[in-house]
C-alpha cells in the first residue's frame, strides 16, 4: 500500500476532516495551543514521526504570536545583560530562516544605532556589535558598519541633528509573524500532523495520575470529543497556568504576562531608509520600517487583566510618541497614528517586580505524567522551544527519533529563490505589475501559483481589493481556501494585517472579504451581517479604548466587544 501524500491546505474540508481525526485516532502527542511555539512543537514531532494533532480555540497566532515586533533578532539587549547563549541562540535561529527555514518569509532589516556620547560610546557599541556579529556562526547579512554623523543622516534625514554624534549601522531580520505561524501550522500539516482552529480544550483527561489526553469542544458548533493522546503538550503562552491548574496541579512553574504595545504610522511621517534602536531608561525602543508603515515599540508593563484582548491605553500610545520624538526632527503626532497593536509576552515569573528584568529564556516541565509545558522564550527561538518539548515528551514516550526542523523548509520555501529570478516573466504571465509578484512571492513563496489560479475561474480575484490596494482579492478567498481562516477578524487581522496597517482598520473592506469569504464557508446573508457587525464592533471596542489612561479602563471597554467565535468562553487554551 502506497502512503498517500498529506496536504498543507487547511481549509473548510480539512477542517471538517481533522475533528473526525482528533476523535478516532490516538495520538502520540496532542499540542494545545496554535501560536508559534505550539505549531513549531506539532511540526517537530509530526517530523520525527510521531502522531501528531494541534488544537487552537481560536485562530492560528491570535494572540501573541501576531503581535510582536516582527523581528527575528538575537536581541541586543540581552547581551547588556550578559545573557550571552541567548543571543548566539538566536542568531542562530535567525540565520536558519533567512537562509533554508523560511527565506520568502523572513527578510534582512538594516537598523542604525545612534551615538550620542563622544569617546567611550562608540568602542563600547563595537563591541557589543562585533560579539552580536560573531555569535550563531554563519550569517548572510553584513556586519557592522560605522558612520559618521553626516552619514547617518544620510540614511536617516529625519532624525534631529543633536539627537547623534555618529552611528553604527547593523542588520537583523523580519517576518510578519502571523503569517509565518499560519505556515509553520500548514508545514505541520503537511508532514502529517492534525490541525485544526476553533477548538478549545476544556478538560484534561487523567487515568490514575496520568494525562491520558483531553476533551475538547468545536467553538463554531459546541460539539464536544475525546482526544487520546501519550503526551499533552502545553505551548498556551500567557495561558499556561490555566492548562496546568486542569491538570489538579500548580505546576512546575508560572508564567507572568507583560504588555507590549505597538503604533504604526505611513512611511513618509518619517523620512528614513533604516530602522532605529533607541535606548529608554528601562529597555529600547525600536522604530522599523514595515513596507509602506513604520512600527514604533514597544511598551513593558505587567498585566493582569483579560488574556485575549489585552488593550492599548493613552498612556501606552504617549509613552511611545514622547519616546520617539526625543530624536525625531519633525515630532509625531496622534493624527499620523494608522494603526495600534497589544500583545502578551508570556515571561517566567521571577522575583524581580520589573518586567524588563524577567526572563526571555524559555523553560520546559514535565509537569505530570503525560503532560509537558513550555513557556517562555522569544519568538525568534520558537524552533529550539518546540525541540526541547517534544525531546522532554521522550520521558513518556520512549526513544525517539532527533528533532530535525533544522533542515525542514517551511511551506512556500522550496523554489522562492528561482520564482523571485522570475519574477517579471511571472508578472507578464499574470497580467501584474513586477512590484505585485515580488510582493506575493514575500508571502506565499512558491505556493504564488495557488494564489494566482484563483483568477483562472473569476478574474476578478486578481484585481486589488477596493480600500487596502496592497492586497488582491484573490488574497482574501486563498486565506480561506488554504490558510484556515474562518472568521473576518481571521483574514483581516492575521491572513492580511489591514487591522493595523489601514486608517480604517479593516472596517472599509469588511464587507469586500464578507462577499468573497461568504461563498467559499456557505454563510447565508444573516452570517455575513453578523460578521460584519462583530468585527466594526472590535475596531470599535480597540480604537476607544485607546483613549483611556488606565489599564482597567481600557480593559472594560475592549471587552464590551463580542467575540470573533461567539462559542467561545471567556477562559480558554489558546495563544
Amino acid at each position: 500500500m502506497v502512503m498517500q501524500p498529506f496536504s498543507a491546505t487547511l481549509g473548510p474540508a480539512e477542517h471538517a476532516q481533522a475533528w473526525k481525526e482528533l476523535t478516532e485516532r490516538e495520538f502520540d502527542v496532542l499540542v494545545i495551543g496554535g501560536g508559534v511555539t505550539g505549531a513549531g512543537t506539532a511540526l517537530d514531532a509530526a517530523t520525527r514521526g510521531l502522531r501528531t494533532g494541534l488544537v487552537e480555540a481560536r485562530d492560528f497566532a491570535s494572540g501573541t504570536s501576531s503581535r510582536s515586533s516582527k523581528l527575528f533578532h538575537g536581541g541586543l539587549r540581552y547581551l547588556e545583560q550578559m545573557n550571552f547563549s541567548l543571543v548566539a541562540e538566536a542568531l542562530k535561529e535567525r540565520e536558519l530562516m533567512l537562509t533554508h527555514i523560511a527565506p520568502h518569509l523572513v527578510h534582512p532589516v538594516p537598523f542604525l544605532y545612534p551615538l550620542s556620547h563622544r569617546g567611550w560610546e562608540r568602542p563600547y557599541v563595537a563591541t557589543g556589535l562585533a560579539m552580536y556579529d560573531q555569535m550563531g556562526g554563519a550569517r548572510s547579512v553584513p556586519r557592522q558598519k560605522h558612520l559618521t554623523k553626516g552619514g547617518a543622516l544620510q540614511l536617516f534625514p529625519g532624525l534631529k541633528s543633536d539627537a547623534l554624534v555618529g552611528a553604527v549601522r547593523y542588520y537583523d531580520g523580519q517576518a510578519d509573524d502571523a503569517r509565518h505561524t499560519m505556515t509553520v501550522a500548514r508545514t505541520a500539516a503537511h508532514y502529517g500532523a492534525v490541525v485544526r482552529s476553533s477548538t478549545e480544550v476544556v478538560e484534561i483527561l487523567t487515568e490514575a495520575d496520568r494525562v491520558v489526553g483531553a476533551v475538547v469542544r468545536d467553538v463554531e458548533t459546541d460539539e464536544r470529543a475525546t482526544v487520546r493522546a501519550k503526551v499533552v503538550i502545553n505551548a498556551t503562552g500567557v495561558w499556561t497556568d490555566d492548562i496546568q491548574k486542569m491538570t489538579g496541579g500548580r505546576g512546575r512553574f508560572r508564567v507572568r504576562a507583560s504588555k507590549g504595545v505597538h503604533i504604526l504610522v505611513n512611511r513618509d511621517r518619517i523620512a528614513g531608509e533604516v530602522g532605529l534602536i533607541l535606548r529608554t531608561e528601562k529597555s529600547v525602543l525600536f522604530v522599523i520600517p514595515w513596507d509602506q508603515h513604520w512600527i514604533i515599540g514597544t511598551t513593558d508593563t505587567d498585566w493582569a487583566l483579560d488574556l485575549a484582548h489585552p488593550a492599548a491605553t493613552a498612556t501606552d500610545i504617549e509613552y511611545l510618541l514622547e519616546h520617539v520624538n526625543t530624536v525625531l526632527a519633525v515630532p509625531l503626532t496622534h493624527d499620523d497614528i494608522v494603526g495600534v497593536y497589544a500583545g502578551l509576552r508570556p515571561l517566567l515569573a521571577g522575583e524581580s517586580e520589573d518586567t524588563s528584568q524577567l526572563s526571555r529564556e524559555h523553560a520546559v516541565a514535565r509537569s505530570a505524567p503525560g503532560m509537558v509545558s513550555i513557556a517562555g522564550g522569544k519568538y525568534t527561538t520558537y524552533r529550539v522551544m518546540a525541540k526541547d518539548a517534544v525531546d522532554a515528551a521522550a520521558e513518556d514516550l520512549g526513544q525517539i527519533s532527533e528533532s530535525v526542523t533544522e533542515h525542514v523548509p517551511l511551506v512556500g520555501a522550496d523554489g522562492y529563490a528561482a520564482m523571485l529570478n522570475l519574477k517579471s516573466e511571472l508578472g507578464r504571465e499574470a497580467g501584474l505589475p513586477e512590484w505585485r509578484i515580488e510582493h506575493l512571492l514575500g508571502r506565499y513563496g512558491s505556493k504564488l501559483h495557488e494564489v494566482l489560479a484563483l483568477g483562472d475561474e473569476d478574474p476578478s480575484m486578481l484585481e486589488p481589493v477596493a480600500s487596502a490596494e496592497k492586497y488582491l482579492r484573490a488574497e482574501l478567498k486563498y486565506a480561506v481556501t488554504h490558510e484556515g481562516a474562518l472568521h473576518l477578524a481571521d483574514v483581516l487581522a492575521r491572513r492580511t494585517r489591514m487591522s493595523i496597517e489601514t486608517k480604517h482598520r479593516g472596517v472599509d473592506a469588511a464587507e469586500e472579504t464578507a462577499d468573497i469569504m461568504a461563498a467559499v464557508l456557505g454563510w447565508d446573508e444573516a452570517t455575513k451581517a453578523r460578521e460584519i457587525e462583530a468585527y466594526k464592533e472590535r475596531v470599535a471596542a480597540e480604537i476607544a479604548s485607546q483613549q483611556l489612561a488606565t489599564d482597567a479602563e481600557s480593559d472594560a471597554t475592549r471587552t464590551k466587544a463580542p467575540e470573533t467565535r461567539p462559542g467561545l468562553r471567556d477562559v480558554t487554551a489558546t495563544t
